[in-house]
């Protein structure tokens, strides 16, 4: 009993506390209210006037039940204009609605010919729907009202001394059933409100983790896409927005038309391959992707969670780890190479300063100084790359650099003004990279085409800025010698890889290198009619957007 009691006080505390907030809910409730108020005054007039319902209706005092069923619709109907205008607030509605139900009702009781007629009943569905709107205490009051209206109307009876006889014990039933039904319905509506309130917590918690989730996803730096049974994306985040291209397309649509590479690809793991991840490109000169696919719910057919990733960066991580190895294979090669290497090249300048040295010697000690050289060479290379810093990227305009570097290529590098010759379009163009690393990759690849290219008629074209095929500069390393096979262009890259006896194979390499420390893709193309072409493409230097 103590525990009910105490959960009734409870009750009545929380309705006291949300009394104050016009929700949704209320209004709801409210409209109900008003509905059943309508209906009923209807109904009872229709039966009054009809005759067609209970005889008892309006049988004591005609005139006073059609007078008060008329102005209790006229009441009902007026009491909908303040429910669209929202005004007064749901619980001021109701406090007037259930003052005026319970003097309504107890007036066409008493026209009826008293309580015994149980139309009084229809005070206590007021009260109940009252009570699921307005606080524990104002309807507690309003069930005290209609107890004591009730009371009041049965001493009035006996007075008047009419025919109607007085109900006291009936009266204080119905008082008690006021009570009892307005206390039972707090209780109940207070665990209503105590669910909506627990629900609607749970929403608001579940739509503040949707957001929390939602903003990590759009800012995590893998690509994330979310694909249904029919090829639909469901949900694809800024990062993997950029790494297919910045498709028109995006949630909605079928993922063939944002990427019909990554779309063949999941046609190709739902086909039964066991393989995770598959290698691509969304676009031709776009950056090979990886895709990890990754099935929801564990159905491998069904919805499909797939994360993208630039093998760009696994790569520059790979090169990290290549680094540090290669740092420490140079301080061997410091010590252990170099030194004896330099015995050997002294050696041989002596032998030359020898007077008694025959043309066969003297062929033999410029063989021993040409290899000594090359060797050194290889070491200086290796030395360099291991050395090599990140840089600093600053922005670059091509055309005024690019003319700085051909000055320096005919001053230090031993190139004829007539042999490089230098094209940039728009001349505005500019780039982003470290101005000495840029450098040292473009007179690579002008080294690499002046060590194959013809020696009386060379031709080095540097041509650089937006083309029309592509949405980023670009800068084109092109030679007139005769090509690479292509069996041998797959290996070019490599390092120590070359195809002349006094080549290093380190310049593509080191060129190679350089580029991805700098963001910047190289690639060789071969020329329709011979020659070779490297271009450099700066395809990171543009920011964009999705549109929400």
């Amino acid at each position: 009993m103590l525990n009910w009691l105490d959960s009734l006080d409870d009750n009545l505390i929380n309705g006291s506390q949300t009394s104050g907030a016009a929700t949704n809910s209320h209004w709801r409730s409210l409209s109900l209210y008003l509905l059943y108020r309508i209906t009923l005054s209807l109904t009872l007039m229709f039966f009054f006037y009809s005759g067609s319902g209970p005889t008892f209706l309006g049988s004591a005092v005609p005139e006073l039940f059609a007078i008060t069923g008329t102005l209790y619709s006229a009441l009902a109907f007026i009491s909908v204009l303040f429910f669209l205008w929202r005004s007064p607030n749901p619980e001021q509605q109701t406090y007037l609605a259930l003052f005026v139900d319970i003097c309504v009702i107890l007036l066409l009781t008493h026209a009826s010919g008293g309580i015994q007629t149980g139309m009084g009943m229809l005070i206590a569905v007021s009260i109940i729907a009252g009570a699921l709107i307005i606080d524990g205490r104002a309807a507690l009051l309003f069930a005290a009202l209609a107890a004591l209206a009730v009371i009041t109307d049965q001493i009035y009876i006996s007075l008047s001394k009419t025919f109607i006889s007085p109900r006291f014990v009936q009266a204080g039933f119905l008082g008690a059933v006021f009570f009892a039904t307005a206390l039972l319905t707090l209780v109940l509506s207070g665990r209503v409100r105590a669910s909506e309130k627990l629900a609607q917590d749970r929403a608001n918690e579940l739509n503040h983790l949707a957001k929390i989730n939602a903003y990590v996803i759009q800012h995590m730096r893998t690509g994330v896409l979310v694909i249904d049974t029919s090829g639909t994306i469901i949900m694809m985040n800024d990062p993997a927005w950029h790494l297919l291209g910045m498709p028109t397309t995006t949630s909605g649509n079928q993922l063939v038309k944002a990427s019909p590479e990554l779309a063949h690809m999941l046609r190709k793991h739902h086909s039964g391959s066991k393989r995770r991840y598959y290698n691509f490109r969304s676009q031709r000169q776009g950056p090979e992707l990886r895709a990890h696919f990754n099935p929801l719910g564990g159905e491998e057919k069904g919805d499909m969670l797939i994360f993208l990733e630039d093998t760009s960066q696994i790569t520059r991580e790979a090169q990290q780890m290549k680094l540090a190895s290669l740092g420490r294979l140079t301080a061997s090669i410091a010590h252990e190479i170099r030194n004896p290497l330099g015995a050997i090249s002294h050696a041989s300048q002596l032998f030359d300063e020898s007077p008694n040295m025959n043309p066969a010697d003297q062929r033999l000690t410029e063989i021993i100084k040409t290899n000594t050289a090359r060797v050194n060479q290889v070491i200086e290379n290796v030395l360099q790359l291991s050395r090599r810093d990140p840089g600093s990227p600053e922005k670059i305009q091509l055309k005024s650099w690019l003319k700085k570097v051909r000055n320096d290529l005919i001053k230090h590098q031993g190139f004829k003004r007539s042999e490089v010759l230098l094209q940039i379009e728009p001349e505005d163009t500019a780039v982003t990279a470290d101005p000495e690393q840029l450098r040292q990759i473009v007179t690579n690849l002008c080294n690499n085409a002046r060590a194959h290219g013809p020696k009386d008629n060379l031709s080095v074209q540097i041509i650089g800025g937006i083309l029309q095929e592509f949405d980023h500069p670009v800068v084109d390393v092109i030679d007139n010698g005769p090509g690479i096979a292509p069996k041998v262009a797959k290996q070019i890259f490599e390092p120590f890889f070359t195809t002349r006896n006094t080549g290093t194979g380190l310049g593509l390499y080191i060129a190679k290198e350089l580029s991805e420390t700098n963001r910047i893709r190289l690639e060789y193309i071969p020329g329709p009619t011979g020659g070779s072409c490297f271009r450099l493409h700066f395809d990171h230097w543009q920011s964009g957007s999705r549109s929400a």
